[in-house]
């Protein structure tokens, strides 16, 4: 039987200046970690010290251990499952090999050696330098030269990231040792015939003895199937009888299958493997309607409104990405709603951890191929590692039944058509072929059973342009960048996989970051910690057409900032759920953060929630009430994407600045199963001018303790309200909001005694480890809403009510 022995203990990591010096090495993990256990640089998430290690990632750097590969085997290998980036490799002098891509496992024979193994990582700079010399340079939307290496480009840093270029062992390596055969690759197609689920296994076996009489066992469901194996590649075909469908989130269960399969030469077993995997079909509709071309994903014949969110590296630092961490974020995620996680291009093809926790939570998985924002060169040998890395990962990963579409790149079609790339290239090679040839060609050939796409966005041909809005999916950028986030509403794109408003990161992340710093908008580690393009800019730009800009008062703007972020994506969402099936799903831009930084995520570098996150839940809900103009009228649309219909009573009321109702009226409230429904609001029920507004509610809401006055019980004993203003905030007359405040050990109590929008506590500025389970919230006189507080005990007496009333926030008077 095959034995795997991990080599995790024993490294030194040595720096060839210093005089043969080493220290402890961590594997997994990287040379900036393992110079942070050793207190040899300051921690890079904090101040301006990331500028203060910039020299680690311009090094060359040694990782060494002792190796004994004795063993009874007739064969041995060092695995390594990652290595980043540019390394080679030796055992007692001899070299074993030359590697330059972080996106593959390297495997070398080592059968009867010992003796001191290196792996000498050269500067991922030195490595793309020497390839830009080679191939010649190409455009990109930043200068660092992230596109003539495989490697995570936003090691280079981004619009939201540090510069840090890593350089280690970061995934685990191991020697393997093993007789006669092994199974050296595992490739199970798997889909669903008629309610029977079908697995076709593909199985490559590599053999130290070629006349050895092999057989593989393949058991899954009950059901047992065995061949030989005849050379080196055997397949098997199993058929599970009424096997149970795995669906996303919120359409049904997620059962998933153990898939077992045994190598064996007579009765010895040589190796064995276990994956889990899950039976449901997935198809991408691009098809041509009226609209222009869809892009509508439907899993077991269920056509999807996709409620998404673009998922970046969790640290810039992976190898320190633990199992329960992905297990944290992605249950976040799905605990907001979300069903479809985008696994963004200029990161990593994630680990087994990942996409586990995505195969139990129901979170589809789109997975784009690692490249983003600049032309790539199609040269070797850039082009031989491309290849190498599809195939490898393609294989690794279709076992989950999470995944469910292939992406060729992020925004370097666009790139070449839009910013100036083509008349740069003269003709160069930029990645094209990569996209609409070898890519979707290595797809089709190892799994068959997923759609792919040539890039994000896409139109699905050079017919239309790249981001056209009516062909494929779209990146609404222009709005963030140039214009109010009012202009969502402006157009209908068939699929929008990016967009999003920036705020900064909850205030206790802020002063762990900044220690000692007094935090002001342009102070120096705020601006450190800013790294869009005229950011600050662009969020004083966005907040001016809605708010008033504070001056001098932090906690003001970081809190608009905020609110500004969660209106942002609340104006798109709403606007373009309101619109399906013509909009077939939305993927906001990013659910996380890598450190700690102003950017778009809804949960920031910390792990602390924004208002964003909390907006998310009631967005991405299976019900969702907005008001909107359509065609020049003020209409309610009931969107339902459950299973169920929805039937209610909804009660409509246009309301004064004092609380009182002007005007009112009920009537029920129908929605189909997996549609939207309008209702027109009547004109004598459209509030007119900056002292009134329009509050829609859809039977009682447990959030608001009121009298039965706001509507009639539903049978899901939930609820759900839609505002409108008809002015913007700036604009509204408002009074100064007045409110009571009770505090029990795990909770705060807020009663308004006038109207209160967009009330938020801020759990964090009472303890760091403090948090609030509930986002913003807008009150009418005689509500209450009570927030839970997790990770922080409140105290009794009046110093705790004075403590959390400096903790709350909500929109007051223009002054």
């Amino acid at each position: 039987m095959l034995r795997a022995t991990p080599l995790t203990e024993g490294w030194i990591l040595r720096h060839p200046d210093d005089a043969g010096a080493a220290l402890p090495a961590a594997v997994p993990g990287c040379v900036h970690t393992d110079l942070l256990a050793a207190g040899l640089i300051p921690d890079p998430f904090l101040g301006r010290n990331e500028a203060d290690v910039a020299w680690v990632g311009r090094r060359q750097w040694t990782y060494e251990r002792r190796l004994d590969t004795g063993s009874e085997h007739e064969r041995t290998d060092l695995v390594f499952d990652g290595l980043d980036t540019a390394a080679e490799i030796a055992l007692d002098g001899g070299r074993l090999g030359r590697v330059r891509n972080m996106h593959r496992s390297y495997r070398f024979d080592v059968t009867g050696r010992r003796g001191n193994l290196t792996v000498r990582f050269d500067s991922a700079y030195t490595e793309a330098e020497a390839v830009r010399a080679r191939v010649g340079e190409r455009p990109s939307a930043y200068a660092e030269p992230f596109a003539h290496i495989r490697k995570m480009a936003c090691s280079f840093g981004w619009d939201w990231g540090p510069t840090l270029v890593t350089a280690g062992i970061w995934r685990p390596v191991r020697l393997e040792s093993w007789s006669t055969a092994r199974i050296e690759r595992v490739r199970p197609v798997v889909t669903v015939e008629d309610g029977t689920g079908v697995v076709e296994v593909h199985i490559g076996v590599e053999r130290t003895r070629s006349e050895a009489q092999l057989a593989v066992e393949a058991r899954v469901g009950g059901v047992r199937a065995r061949a030989a194996v005849d050379g080196t590649a055997v397949a098997v075909r199993l058929r599970v009888p009424e096997a149970d469908l795995w669906w996303p989130r919120g359409y049904g269960g997620q059962p998933l299958y153990e898939l077992e399969l045994t190598l064996l030469h007579g009765t010895v077993v040589l190796d064995a493997r276990r994956h889990r995997i899950g039976f449901r079909t997935v198809e991408l509709d691009t098809s041509a309607d009226e609209h222009g071309s869809g892009f509508t994903l439907v899993v077991n014949g269920e056509r999807l409104f996709a409620r998404g969110v673009n998922w970046i590296p969790d640290d810039v630092f992976p190898s320190r990405i633990t199992r329960e961490r992905y297990r944290e974020r992605l249950g976040q995620a799905a605990a907001a709603g979300v069903d479809l996680v985008r696994v963004w291009g200029g990161g990593i093809y994630e680990s087994e951890d990942f996409y586990d926790a995505c195969d139990e939570l129901g979170l589809l998985v789109w997975q784009d191929f690692p490249f983003a924002c600049a032309a790539y060169p199609e040269e070797q040998p850039l082009r031989g590692e491309v290849e190498a890395e599809a195939r490898e990962n393609v294989v690794r990963l279709m076992p989950h039944p999470s995944l469910v579409l292939w992406n060729g790149n992020n925004e370097n079609l666009w790139g070449f058509r839009d910013w100036g790339w083509e008349p740069r290239l003269a003709g160069d090679s930029w990645g094209e072929g990569y996209y609409l040839g070898l890519l979707p060609r290595v797809v089709a050939e190892l799994d068959p059973t997923r759609p792919y796409t040539a890039g994000s966005p896409w139109s699905g041909s050079w017919a239309h342009h790249p981001n056209d809005p009516a062909h494929g999916t779209h990146h609404s950028w222009e709005v963030w960048n140039r214009r109010d986030w009012a202009d969502y509403r402006l157009n209908v794109p068939r699929f929008v996989a990016e967009f999003g408003w920036q705020a900064p990161p909850a205030y206790a992340t802020l002063r762990r970051a900044l220690p000692g710093e007094e935090l002001a908008p342009d102070s120096p580690g705020m601006l450190h910690h800013q790294k869009a393009d005229d950011g600050n800019g662009k969020l004083e730009r966005g907040l001016a057409p809605h708010f008033a800009l504070p001056e001098g008062d932090f906690g003001r703007w970081h809190y608009l900032t905020q609110l500004n972020q969660a209106r942002a994506v609340a104006t798109g969402i709403e606007h373009w759920r309101s619109h399906w099936p013509v909009c077939a799903g939305t993927v906001v831009w990013q659910l996380n953060d890598c450190w700690p930084v102003t950017s778009w995520a809804a949960i920031d570098g910390d792990g602390r929630e924004k208002p964003l996150y909390h907006e998310l839940k009631r967005l991405y809900a299976d019900r969702l009430l907005t008001l909107r103009a359509r065609d020049g009228e003020l209409v309610l649309a009931a969107v339902n994407q459950s299973a169920a219909p929805w039937a209610a009573e909804l009660t409509l009321r246009r309301m004064n600045v004092a609380g009182e109702v002007v005007a009112s009226t009920r009537t029920a409230l129908r929605a189909a199963a997996r549609t939207v429904a309008d209702v027109a609001v009547p004109p004598e029920l459209v509030p007119a001018g900056p002292k009134e507004f329009l509050v829609a509610d859809a039977w009682r809401s447990p959030l608001f303790e009121r009298s039965r006055e706001l509507g009639g019980e539903a049978e899901s004993g939930g609820g759900l309200r839609a505002l409108h203003f008809p002015v913007p905030d700036r604009e509204f007359l408002c009074p100064r909001p007045e409110f009571d405040v009770s505090v029990a050990p795990d909770a705060v109590t807020v009663t308004a005694r006038t109207l209160v929008r967009d009330l938020l506590l801020q759990a964090d500025r009472l303890h760091p480890s403090a948090r609030a389970d509930t986002g913003l919230v807008t009150l009418l006189p005689g509500e209450r809403v009570t927030i839970g507080v997790d990770g922080w005990r409140i105290p009794g007496g009046r110093e705790a009510a004075d403590a959390v009333r400096s903790a709350l926030y909500c929109l007051e008077p223009a002054r």
